[in-house]
Parts: C-alpha cells; structure tokens; sequence
C-alpha cells in the first residue's frame, strides 16, 4: 500500500477567491494543470477545475466570473499519509479527479487521478528484460 505523500504534486498552483475566471483558467493552461487550489489566506476555501470552468463557459458566464463563483467550496482532501487506493476510492465515488493533500491541517500538495493511473501502471508493468 502506497502512501498519498509519494505520489501527489507539491508544486501547487494555488488562487484567491476573488480572481477572474479567466486569468485562473490562463494560469491553469500555462502550466498545463486541471486545477488549481483556492485560498483565503492560509485557509483552504475550494478547488477549481475544468469541469467547472466548462460550466461556466456553458452557462455563458465568463465575462466578469470570479473563481469564486465557480469553485466547488470546501473540497474533499485527503492525509498525505493515507493510501493512494483510499484516494481511488474517494475520486471513483466522489465523482472527481483532483484532490487536495492535507497534513495536519495544512495543504501540502494536490494528487490527480493521473497520478493513480501511474501507481496502478507501475504495480502492471513488467519488471526486468
């Protein structure tokens, strides 16, 4: 059983609240991330993804959007100590696939469903010549 902390992204990209939708959906292609994590101050507050920005630019309301009118607010998280198959179960039946990282308390990283398909590929891969 692997833990969380091997597998998750340390290099978040992380926004306030009161960011356009669209400046967060450029930073977000500019480093090539389906999420970003929002922040008020130190204070974990939501996630936004390309899911969500896909329903904004479905309802038409991109114009003058905010991150936080979009963001889905207190997200799921998960131990940095848990295990990567507890994050497959939360994202299988959660519905998502992005999921902050927690470590008491403080948020320490961000783990894809990406990231599980490379710990499920690496369990499948043929080892040696």
């Amino acid at each position: 059983m692997q833990a969380v902390s091997s597998h998750m992204s340390r290099d978040l990209l992380t926004v306030a609240a009161e960011l356009s939708l669209a400046e967060a959906a450029k930073r977000m292609a500019a480093r090539s991330v389906g999420a970003v994590i929002v922040f008020d101050g130190e204070r974990l507050v939501g996630i936004l993804t390309e899911r969500d920005i896909l329903n904004a630019v479905a309802a038409e309301a991109t114009g003058k959007a905010l991150v936080g009118d979009w963001m889905t607010r207190h997200p799921e998280t998960i131990e940095a100590s848990d295990s990567t198959d507890h994050a497959a179960a939360l994202m299988i039946h959660g519905g998502f696939r992005h999921l902050p990282v927690v470590d008491g308390g403080e948020t320490v990283g961000i783990l894809s469903i990406r990231d599980l398909m490379r710990v499920a590929l690496e369990d499948k891969s043929p080892r040696g010549a």
